[in-house]
């Protein structure tokens, strides 16, 4: 299963190679897409929190995805249980400090325009914190790993278009959008211009982990 198969790029690549495979989103405009774009690859539309199959699947593959699901015990236990006995979980994720010197100036700039704090969308846990909520499911943990990524962002509006795409809830109240981004803009530069590109400070949360056998 692919966890969040988003457009189907990843599913698509592994029906190629031979898996067995099966998409899954929450979004049916995704999932129209992914059937759009790959004719006959397997995809539905379903909640990670509540999965419909039980025991059916050998692995799960999540990447980018599961740092959208607060309700991270209802996620870690529907997936553990489409898992046999032996099955494993490969995820990636947004892990503690993700983003941070984005939306901590992002919060600073609705401070001084007088807005009140937006709530965040997402759940960026430590390695502690998610493998305790693995383990809590039933998952051993084999591996896991919190690492810098920084990102470049596609376009000399990168950083505006990145934000209105990802973090709308962070607008919330804004009611002058574009003078909000520039402000934004001049803020992050000396952080997260780079090279010519505008940059996120993505940390990424990679994790293994097994259904035991019974």
């Amino acid at each position: 299963m692919d966890a969040g198969c988003g457009t189907g790029d990843h599913v698509a690549q592994l029906a190629a190679a031979g898996v067995d495979v099966l998409g899954v989103d929450i979004s049916p405009e995704m999932v129209a897409r992914a059937a759009a774009r790959f004719p006959g690859i397997p995809v539905t539309v379903a909640d990670l929190r509540a999965l419909p199959f039980r025991e059916e699947f050998d692995a799960v593959l999540s990447n980018a995805v599961l740092h959208w699901v607060p309700e991270a015990d209802q996620a870690a236990a529907s997936l553990r249980a489409v898992l046999r006995p032996g099955g494993r979980l490969v995820a990636e994720l947004g892990g503690a400090g993700n983003i941070a010197t984005l939306t901590t100036a992002i919060h600073e700039l609705r401070a001084e325009w007088g807005l009140p704090q937006a709530a965040s969308p997402w759940y960026f846990p430590t390695v502690a914190q998610y493998a305790r909520v693995l383990e809590n499911a039933g998952f051993e943990v084999r591996a896991a790993w919190l690492f810098d990524r920084p990102t470049p962002l596609t376009g000399a509006d990168g950083l505006g278009s990145w934000v209105r795409m990802f973090a709308t809830s962070l607008l919330a109240g804004v009611t002058d959008t574009d003078a909000f981004l520039t402000a934004l803009e001049q803020r992050l530069r000396p952080a997260l211009y780079q090279d010519g590109s505008w940059w996120a400070d993505y940390r990424r949360l990679r994790v293994v982990a097994v259904v035991p056998s019974r």
